[in-house]
């Protein structure tokens, strides 16, 4: 009877899928069977039964296991832990088929969320402090530029109206106007070349397309062959010269080009920079001047000291501006002289070779000088290009 019992038991407790497979049960559910075994059965393990069939089966089924070797059920108090965080509602069927609804790694991640709230805080205010300095840094940085612009416009309204000093350099101002005076003329020279070269480039093209008609109309007129045969030859060398001619013009414009528009204007670049420089200095200091002549009570010292550093930083900005403006003006002179005594010369002798008629003359200027001619039709794109 009590075989009978317990054989009952075990068996109630061994769970049946659909396919009446047992073995395909997790790891978890076979445990929490045992362990259930061991609650209804008593501790003895060697009374325990395994049944082999169904529910109150024939006793020819049981088979003890007295004779089966193997460790001994231990008790996982972790199991309890592990079944607390598992989600409710599984199916035992999908157990058994060793669906796994749990992402070991998120489920770590959840542990460690649980366990180490003060992190997570942690990480957020840091996020919040970084968010709050940025800020304030901006903040900061568009307060004084609102202090410096409002300071530089009453300076500068200030020496307009006569009712403020201006600093002066009188040489160097001098050398800046001579130096935009240069400019201006040269852009004209530049002005001036290029329309020289457009018009004359039209001119070699008409002596090209004359002479191609003229040696046509030597061919197809045998009494007038030797006449249109001259003709045809003198603008063909015409037009050889003024290409060359072209050549070394292109070459005068390029570099009065990179000469006007790069090296002047870098050093414009630093004189407008120097005078910005100059007009922040002299609005510091009438500041500085101004708060100088009023109280000198504990506020007022304050303000006079913080305002004698600002007048400090732009004073060294200032003489450190002046002296690059100094500087460039000096070595701009020295490389323009170079530049213009070399293009100059030229200029003049291409011209004078071409209009004299002096092919040799004019070849040797080109190599004296290093101007390579374009072959005809480099300029246009090719039909690569043209795709």
């Amino acid at each position: 009877m009590a075989d009978n019992t317990m054989s009952k038991a075990a068996t109630m407790e061994i769970p049946i899928n659909s396919n009446g497979d047992t073995g395909t049960l997790t790891e978890d559910d076979s445990l929490e069977q045992d362990l259930q075994q061991v609650m209804v059965s008593g501790p003895n393990l060697n009374e325990t039964s395994i049944v082999s069939g169904g529910y109150g089966g024939p006793a020819g089924g049981i088979i003890p296991t007295s004779s089966i070797k193997g460790p001994a059920v231990r008790y996982n108090p972790e199991y309890l832990d592990r079944r607390r965080t598992a989600a409710p509602g599984l199916d035992i069927r999908m157990k058994s088929r060793g669906a796994n609804l749990h992402n070991s790694n998120a489920s770590a991640s959840r542990l460690a969320h649980h366990t180490n709230p003060g992190s997570i805080n942690h990480n957020t205010n840091s996020t919040e402090e970084v968010s709050r300095g940025v800020a304030v840094e901006k903040l900061d940085s568009v307060k004084k530029w609102g202090i410096n612009t409002y300071k530089c416009t009453k300076q500068m309204f200030s020496e307009k109206f006569g009712r403020g000093s201006r600093t002066v350099d009188l040489e160097l101002e001098a050398q800046i106007d001579v130096l935009r005076d240069t400019k201006s003329k040269y852009e004209n020279i530049l002005r001036l070349a290029t329309a020289l070269i457009t018009h004359f480039q039209s001119m070699v093209q008409t002596q090209q397309a004359l002479g191609d008609t003229f040696t046509d109309l030597s061919q197809k007129s045998p009494e007038l062959q030797d006449e249109f045969g001259y003709n045809a030859e003198t603008q063909k060398l015409l037009c050889k010269n003024g290409e060359a001619l072209l050549g070394a013009i292109n070459f005068f414009v390029s570099s009065v080009n990179t000469l006007v528009n790069k090296t002047m204007e870098d050093t414009l670049l630093t004189i407008r920079q120097y005078e910005n420089a100059r007009l922040e200095f002299d609005a510091y200091r009438s500041d500085l001047e101004e708060l100088s002549l009023g109280p000198r009570d504990a506020a007022a010292m304050v303000r006079i000291e913080m305002a004698q550093q600002d007048y400090q930083v732009h004073r060294e900005k200032y003489e450190r501006l002046r002296s690059d403006v100094s500087i460039k003006l000096k070595f701009l002179e020295e490389n323009k002289v170079k530049v213009m005594h070399k293009q100059l010369l030229l200029f003049h002798n291409a011209i004078s070779a071409y209009f004299a008629g002096n092919q040799q003359q004019l070849e040797q200027t080109l190599i004296q000088f290093n101007v390579k001619l374009k072959p005809p039709g480099s300029d246009k794109p090719s039909w690569l290009e043209e795709q």
